[in-house]
């Protein structure tokens, strides 16, 4: 199991995204949260509020979903990381790997 970490601009689009991750069982589940982000884009500092997502999934689905985000992301450079979870409940993980 893994979350891959993403940001998006809009709730709308992470949402959009999220479900269709989850309705193509690439992922069992997507946390979304709203955030505020300050970082370098095209030589300026930019501060802006963003919308976080954890999606949980197995290890073996992260290129589809990196692939999945870069085509439909609005960014053109999205952030798409990989996070491994070093323990899980074995219900948890039970229902994750039905789920994906």
């Amino acid at each position: 199991m893994i979350f891959v970490y993403s940001t998006f601009p809009s709730k709308k689009e992470a949402k959009e995204i999220g479900e269709r991750l989850v309705k193509n069982k690439l992922a069992a589940c997507v946390n979304i949260f709203p955030i505020e982000s300050i970082y370098h884009w095209q030589k300026k500092i930019v501060k802006d509020r963003e919308f976080a997502t954890f999606i949980k999934t197995k290890k073996e689905n992260f290129k589809k979903i990196e692939k999945f985000i870069l085509k439909n992301h609005s960014y053109a450079a999205p952030c798409i990381l990989e996070i491994p979870i070093g323990r899980v409940t074995k219900k948890f993980l039970k229902w994750l790997n039905e789920n994906c």
